[in-house]
């Protein structure tokens, strides 16, 4: 049998519930300074349409992924602090406790994480950003392949997704450091305007959640082919 909270219980978990999403939140802060500080230290980031961003309100970025800096680059030229959903393998070690600290969530991509889904949907009720892979993992990054988790958070929320293209992470690799772009190279990052996910019905069943992920593909396809005519990438 579930125990009731005693009197003042109550109002302790909410009170340290609060409190955790705000030191998420300043931590998150604390990541895009970081984030600032070294892509524009260690690279050259064109930014076009950051203004699209909604300047306050819960947000969606979905960014596609194929290089380990293109979240880092996103924390480091978005307009406002980023919650990434990361997968649970990088945080290891002092890297998990940073991430951690910045107020990135971590993710189990081989389950339903409840965990993770509870916490990434407190960071859009509070009215925070929330950056998603929508391919679920590093590969072309053209929006081929989309998993349901976008369009689940989207419809579940409300929250607008602001498309996010990231070109020339990949075009070469670097001399010193091959896991990275070469050094003060140029790294397009597009915004593109934002969108609502759903049909305006509020359903939210599978076959909902598979009409939105139909419709959030051809958007974030088209932001990408938009953003690379922008660049010439």
């Amino acid at each position: 049998m579930r125990r009731h909270p005693r009197r003042g219980e109550a109002g302790r978990q909410v009170t340290q519930g609060a409190a955790e999403r705000g030191a998420s939140e300043r931590g998150a802060e604390v990541g895009r300074r970081i984030g600032v500080g070294l892509m524009y230290g260690l690279f050259k980031p064109r930014v076009l349409g950051s203004w699209r961003v909604p300047a306050r309100g819960p947000v969606i970025l979905a960014v596609n992924h194929s290089h380990n800096v293109d979240g880092p680059m996103v924390m480091g030229v978005a307009p406002r602090p980023t919650h990434f959903l990361i997968k649970k393998e990088a945080f290891i070690g002092p890297l998990g406790s940073f991430l951690g600290a910045i107020g990135q969530v971590e993710v189990d991509r081989s389950v339903a994480d409840r965990t993770a889904i509870t916490r990434a949907l407190g960071v859009l009720e509070q009215g925070g950003v929330l950056g998603i892979f929508p391919e679920g993992t590093r590969g072309e990054g053209d929006f081929a392949s989309l998993r349901a988790g976008l369009a689940y958070f989207a419809v579940r929320s409300g929250a607008p997704i602001v498309p996010v293209a990231v070109l020339g992470s990949t075009d070469r690799r670097g001399r010193l450091i091959k896991q990275l772009p070469p050094l003060r190279s140029r790294v397009d990052v597009v915004f593109g305007d934002p969108f609502e996910a759903g049909d305006g019905s509020g359903r939210r069943t599978r076959k909902a959640l598979d009409e939105a992920t139909v419709r959030i593909q051809e958007r974030l396809s088209a932001h990408l082919e938009n953003a690379r005519r922008l660049t010439g990438r």
